[in-house]
């Protein structure tokens, strides 16, 4: 039976591999982004454009978009990463990463809760790089720090949200070769997106607030 997903930041990278998997196997698929790409456009998903998911005017379009309308799997996906080192750090683009990377995504998911039902489930995707524990190179503070944040708001998610019976995932989906990183990656966004549709088919309530690698290997927090 075909589900309906919702990706955020759909139309490019990660999101919009994401985006083609679902849509491979017959699933019903909601794109989420500010600006389009040809290759969403043309992929037979349901795009919602001119959505900024860290300004109310964009979750507000969301949630008109949507009406009611009942979500299966909810990708939060949409992130930035801004370079901000200890030498030159810039709590602009700290906050930024705050903004869209952290308090974005529970903004979505509290958002669209009316859309979701017993059986929904809700991926946060994350990073190791918001581990604590497995910091051992410093830098990079807004991204550490928002991602670490998103963790935190990600496992409160998946208690909060375990009665009505929807489960939470914390996922990383590797470094991929994307814009995001210069396409300096170790993995094609296909592969992590693979992934990551696999982890999503296993959580259940029993597995609900794990932090995962998209390859199945449990994180530190």
């Amino acid at each position: 039976m075909s589900e309906t997903v919702l990706i955020t930041g759909a139309n490019r990278g990660i999101g919009l591999s994401l985006v083609k998997q679902y849509l491979s196997r017959g699933d019903k698929v909601i794109g989420v982004c500010r600006t389009t790409s040809a290759e969403l456009s043309a992929s037979g998903a349901d795009v919602i454009e001119g959505v900024d998911v860290s300004k109310d005017t964009g979750i507000g379009l969301l949630v008109e978009a949507m009406n009611g309308r009942q979500i299966d799997v909810l990708i939060n996906n949409a992130g930035i990463l801004l370079g901000t080192s200890f030498d030159e750090l810039d709590f602009d683009a700290v906050l930024t990463q705050f903004e869209v990377n952290a308090v974005a995504p529970l903004r979505v998911v509290v958002a669209l809760s009316d859309c979701l039902k017993r059986g929904s489930k809700v991926a946060m995707i994350t990073s190791r790089m918001g581990s604590i524990e497995d910091n051992s190179s410093g830098g990079s503070y807004g991204y550490r720090m928002s991602k670490t944040a998103l963790n935190a708001a990600g496992k409160s998610l998946a208690l909060d949200l375990k009665a009505r019976g929807i489960a939470v995932a914390l996922i990383h989906p590797g470094w991929v070769n994307t814009e995001m990183v210069n396409f300096n990656g170790l993995i094609e966004p296909e592969e992590a997106a693979e992934g990551i549709v696999t982890r999503i088919d296993e959580l259940n309530l029993e597995s609900t607030g794990g932090f995962w690698h998209s390859n199945g290997e449990p994180l530190p927090w």
